[in-house]
């Protein structure tokens, strides 16, 4: 609520100003994570939680023993930030379109990044626990020393882990200016101008909540904050079925493989003239896209693809193990109708459903992927057990099939 509080604020002062410029955007995340780490370090206290790592009584170990540990550790770190650069440097698609943007912001913030690190790992390290992590193992590695097998699952993890910070964050980044554009452009007439107008406000508003939200979570990845990574996906099949939904390896986009929009016309087309379906029709899609959001900011500082940052089981977690997904693939149902052709054609309304009856599938096994990552801690075990019991979409779902 805070955060949705400072993000609010933001947005009716950049509305009232026009300011909709990229730069705007940015400060939209940050008008929306500041107020959520205050309120998690001086309210919820969360630094002081278990999970975080830290012992707070003391330091656990003298400035020169933090220090042995932090410069091998700091290695690790830059040299998994220049393996992330050659990456960027690398891959076209970061030098084009939105993503020069985000570009931009990376090469601005390097420097003091690469500085801000140094005092920031060493007091770290005095009062962690176990300091030596996965960005100890890479930097062991790094400077040519042995650690073991234990070390290399740990340099596995870690780079996993910095993995999806480094295709995400990129991602996200490269949407928030236009989403946040998105909104400000509204006039305030122009949304009761009709129920369609109306509903294309309100989804916009929404996504840009979402986005705003997602960017945070994978901004803000630290152990102070009890939203580090605990871990990320070791499974394969995990990161295809995610990347896949995602550019530039995207299926179901404009002229790819599981493109379900060809012949079809969006729900407004099939509805105009009746207006009062059409508040009803939109109202579905606004609640569609709200539970979509809601999904998102239940996770706070914590929303990432791909990693176990804990355990939610609070907002529509409560209700469903998959809400995103769920609310995501009905919504596309809703808002394309897939088995309407504009040239009348059965044959394309055929293989529009079929394809995305494929996307919903991806999802489905997406979800399932995230379940067997998740498995490994014991907390998901048992809110998964209890779901299936009395979660009511997974009930629904077992009555639908017969199971129950």
């Amino acid at each position: 609520m805070a955060g949705l509080a400072g993000l609010a604020a933001w947005t009716t002062v950049a509305w009232h100003y026009g300011m909709d410029g990229p730069h705007a955007g940015i400060a939209a995340v940050l008008a929306c994570g500041v107020p959520m780490v205050l309120w998690s370090l001086l309210v919820d206290k969360v630094h002081r939680n278990p999970t975080t790592g830290i012992d707070w009584r003391g330091s656990l170990r003298t400035n020169r023993e933090a220090l042995d540990i932090s410069i091998v550790k700091l290695a690790g770190l830059w040299a998994t930030w220049a393996v992330i650069a050659l990456f960027y440097g690398t891959a076209r698609w970061y030098w084009e379109g939105n993503y020069s943007y985000t570009m931009a912001l990376f090469r601005w913030s390097v420097i003091p990044l690469v500085l801000l690190s140094i005092p920031y790992v060493i007091w770290l390290d005095r009062r962690l626990i176990d300091p030596k992590d996965g960005a100890y193992a890479f930097g062991q590695w790094i400077i040519g020393g042995r650690a073991g097998k234990p070390a290399d699952g740990a340099i596995g993890d870690h780079l996993r882990a910095w993995g999806v910070k480094a295709f995400f964050l990129a991602f996200m980044l490269s949407i928030t200016p236009a989403n946040f554009a998105a909104v400000i452009g509204w006039r305030m007439g122009d949304p009761l101008s009709g129920p369609v107008a109306c509903v294309a406000f309100l989804i916009a508003a929404l996504f840009m909540i979402d986005v705003a939200f997602a960017t945070i979570g994978y901004m803000l990845t630290m152990k102070p904050l009890d939203a580090h990574i605990r871990s990320a996906n070791p499974h394969v099949a995990g990161w295809v079925a995610a990347l896949i939904c995602y550019p530039p390896f995207v299926l179901m986009g404009g002229g790819g493989p599981l493109d379900y929009h060809r012949g079809t016309a969006e729900w407004s087309h099939w509805l105009t003239g009746h207006p009062t379906l059409l508040w009803l029709w939109g109202s579905l899609l606004v609640v569609l896209t709200a539970i979509y959001a809601w999904a998102t900011v239940a996770f706070g500082l914590r929303f990432s693809n791909l990693t176990h940052r804990g355990i939610l089981t609070h907002g529509p977690y409560r209700w469903s193990r998959h809400p995103a997904y769920l609310s995501k693939n009905l919504f596309w149902w809703c808002s394309v109708l897939p088995f309407l052709s504009v040239n009348g054609s059965w044959l394309e309304a055929l293989r529009n459903c079929t394809l995305l009856g494929i996307t919903s599938a991806v999802y489905y096994w997406r979800a399932k992927t995230e379940e067997q990552h998740l498995s490994e801690d014991p907390d998901y075990r048992a809110y998964h057990e209890w779901m299936g019991r009395y979660g009511p979409v997974p009930r629904l779902l077992g009555w639908v099939a017969g199971r129950r």
